[in-house]
């Protein structure tokens, strides 16, 4: 989970040593309907989205100068630094908030996600940046002020802000958060391949899929399973044209136990519901012993806030 700010804003401008740390979450979309097409060629959708206890890690802290260190398995896979979501997410803030430019900082983004692999990972890296900005700054920053930012910089951030259990509907910019979602064990899995997403839609011909059923206020295990044998993930079958390592990946979990498995997003990561944390451990050790290049990870999604 979200880990709490080790320091506030820094007591003046020599002071160097204050930073705030937090998760920037992998984003699954355990459900994807696309139900039409606007006129500008965005494609509508209708999403059931949940945020994991593990991602990318975002630090920030004040600095000289501004600068942008990037490390972690996927680090050499990212864009160069003038184009990263989390520079963009910076200076965005500050075109909002022209005092937080007073501030220049040092971004450590540890990078531990795949890129381009379905899960939201730059997003959720915005997302987190601009949280962690806010309060180092101690910015007058509330949620729905930081999914405007968020907005400017790509549909999915907005959820990603939210970091919540939720409905996405729109172009992913109408966010419902759902009450009593509850945590879900799972197994990440990306067979070491990346997809585009525009590639991805551009398969799609005349998409209309219907909008999701209404998600019950009481939710098991069970019944969430019976839920997601209801819905699809519409752009399964045109990643898995693109990449057909990801039928590898789906197997993967569904031999070692997993009660569900799916493609997240637009690909090319997968994941697999357990009913029981140990059950989810021991499928991933399976599967990293016969896949030593995938990405395989345990992890535990955020049940909705009380």
């Amino acid at each position: 989970m979200d880990d709490p700010p080790t320091v506030a804003r820094p007591a003046g401008s020599s002071d160097l040593t204050s930073i705030f740390s937090q998760i920037a979450p992998a984003k699954i979309n355990l459900a994807l309907h696309v139900t039409g097409r606007r006129s500008d060629g965005y494609h509508l959708l209708e999403s059931l989205v949940v945020f994991a206890e593990f991602g990318d890690r975002i630090s920030v802290t004040p600095a000289p100068s501004d600068q942008l260190q990037t490390t972690g398995r996927f680090s050499a896979d990212l864009c160069g630094n003038d184009d990263n979501l989390v520079a963009r997410a910076r200076n965005a803030l500050r075109s909002r908030f022209p005092e937080c430019a007073a501030w220049p900082v040092h971004i450590h983004l540890e990078k531990n996600l795949p890129v381009a692999s379905g899960i939201g990972g730059g997003s959720s890296d915005a997302a987190a940046t601009l949280k962690a900005l806010s309060a180092l700054c101690e910015l007058e920053a509330d949620t729905d002020t930081l999914c405007d930012i968020g907005l400017m910089l790509g549909a999915d951030v907005p959820m990603c802000v939210q970091d919540t259990p939720l409905i996405a509907r729109g172009i992913g910019d109408r966010i419902e958060p759902l009450d009593d979602f509850p945590a879900l064990d799972m197994v990440l899995v990306n067979p070491d391949v990346s997809v585009s997403t525009a590639a991805i839609f551009g398969q799609l011909d005349n998409p209309a899929s219907p909008s999701l059923p209404s998600i019950e206020e009481q939710k098991s295990f069970r019944t969430i399973l019976d839920l997601l044998a209801s819905v699809e993930n519409d752009l399964q079958a045109p990643a898995l044209n693109t990449a057909p390592q990801i039928e590898a990946a789906l197997n993967a979990l569904t031999q070692t136990g997993a009660a569900f498995a799916r493609m997240s997003g637009s690909g090319a990561t997968c994941f697999g519901l357990f009913e029981r944390q140990d059950a989810a451990e021991n499928a991933a050790a399976a599967i990293s012993k016969y896949h030593q290049d995938w990405f395989v990870q345990t992890t535990r999604t955020k049940a909705s806030s009380a």
